[in-house]
């Protein structure tokens, strides 16, 4: 394969903050004209591993290419083909989206009306026409995502790295980020996702790298993760939310699997090594007058696999292992 296959590529990549090593060797291969989604406890070294392929942190040890060129030898080469939009929208609150976009266009290198017509389409294929002349801090938490993806995309990049771009986004905006993710792929472009939602990964990666203690401790697509925790997975809804500690137990011993306590208090699933021996423990259930109003078997979901992985949630604390 030459170089250039890979939007990515790192090897034995190292950072160290003192005694920390925040990135403890990652070895990557990210194919162009996909979303590669980077999941990890908080304090993993998502962040310092992201900011090492954008040039933005020099590497201690191993190497890293984008799109085949050197991240420290040929950073200049690497910036001109790359986007990065980070946690936090950088915007001016006092301009408008519009003057926002055309002053992007600017600094990129586009003239007079070409800066403004670049701005104009932007807004409008990010869905934000109406709002054009309307001051940015008047914007809602989606629509400031948005307008700072669609910054991102003034010069169209090779390479999108997003991290976690919809945090604290409601549904319906997060659900307007995915499909400007998606039609950016559609027309080529590399997208390198890191998000705290689980449910993001599984609608958007292509595959899913999950990072802890710094280094890739599994990858593949998601069903490949979701194959490594179990066959399937039962999800329960006790008729009385008193109950569900009882019948937690009770799957526990029958199916010799962990539940998981979800945030509905009536509702846990648990992954399922053997899918028939469901019936009889729904079974014996009902017979000690535990009532269950449904029941569903299906394929884990990512949010069983992770814990599985790493021993926490996506969105757990680590103090013991913060990034610097």
């Amino acid at each position: 394969m030459s170089r250039e296959t890979w939007a990515i590529e790192t090897r034995g990549l190292v950072k160290v903050f003192g005694a920390n090593r925040a990135v403890d060797g990652v070895d990557l291969a990210v194919p162009t004209g996909c979303v590669y989604s980077v999941l990890g406890p908080n304090g993993a070294g998502k962040t310092t591993m992201i900011r090492m392929i954008a040039t933005l942190l020099r590497p201690d040890g191993g190497t890293a290419r984008v799109l085949g060129h050197d991240v420290v030898a040929e950073a200049a080469l690497v910036r001109a083909r790359l986007a990065l939009t980070g946690q936090f929208a950088s915007l001016d609150e006092d301009l408008t989206g519009l003057e926002n976009l055309i002053l992007l266009a600017r600094l990129r290198g586009y003239r007079g009306r070409a800066a403004r017509k670049r701005a104009t389409d932007l807004l409008e294929a990010f869905d934000l026409g109406a709002a054009a002349k309307r001051e940015v801090k008047t914007y809602s938490g989606g629509m400031r995502r948005r307008l700072d993806i669609a910054g991102s995309l003034v010069v169209r990049p090779d390479l999108l790295i997003l991290d976690e771009p919809t945090t604290g986004l409601d549904p319906r905006s997060r659900g307007q980020v995915w499909e400007s993710v998606r039609a950016l792929v559609g027309v080529g472009a590399t997208v390198l996702l890191t998000t705290q939602y689980l449910e993001e990964a599984d609608q958007l990666a292509d595959r899913i790298a999950v990072v802890d203690h710094g280094r890739v401790i599994v990858e593949g697509t998601s069903a490949r993760l979701k194959a490594l925790v179990g066959a399937g997975s039962l999800r329960v809804r006790v008729a009385a939310s008193a109950d569900r500690p009882e019948v937690a137990r009770l799957l526990a011993d029958m199916l010799g699997a962990a539940p998981v306590l979800e945030p509905d208090p009536a509702a846990l699933s648990l992954r399922v090594d053997e899918p028939a021996a469901v019936a009889g423990a729904l079974a014996a259930i009902s017979e000690r007058g535990l009532g269950i109003c449904e029941y569903a078997l299906g394929q884990p979901s990512l949010d069983e696999v992770f814990p599985a992985l790493t021993g926490e949630p996506a969105d757990g604390p680590a103090p013991d292992r913060r990034e610097a």
